[in-house]
């Protein structure tokens, strides 16, 4: 059970790192090799705050695959899928149809089966 609370932890950072970035990439100018677009990514403090997610977000991630069988960690890491669909509908007011509900609902069964013994 203690690789379940870490996967849940990193897939909570990958998930806050996926609407940090959307609401980085709402505000940027769009895209384009140009130093405005470029400038604009550098000055914007939801972008950095991503990368931070992603960085502790990936070292979680290293401790996990040095702990734990990579056949046990990897399919956790699918958990961030469910907190980016409870992301979606607090952060984004996306309506999300029953068919990904129950998409979802495997996942949480699946991750539960891996994380028990």
């Amino acid at each position: 059970m203690k690789i379940l609370s870490f996967a849940l932890l990193q897939s909570a950072l990958l998930a806050a790192g996926q609407v940090f970035l959307k609401y980085a990439l709402m505000r940027m100018k769009p895209f384009g090799w140009t130093w405005d677009f470029w400038g604009s990514l550098l000055v914007n403090w939801q972008f950095a705050a991503c990368a931070l997610c992603f960085l502790f977000a990936s070292l979680l991630w290293m401790y996990m695959l040095k702990v734990f069988p990579l056949s046990v960690a990897y399919p956790l890491s699918s958990l961030s899928y469910v907190f980016g669909m409870v992301a979606a509908i607090l952060f984004f007011h996306e309506a999300i149809p029953a068919t990904r509900w129950i998409g979802v609902g495997l996942i949480m069964i699946g991750c539960w089966i891996i994380s028990i013994k």
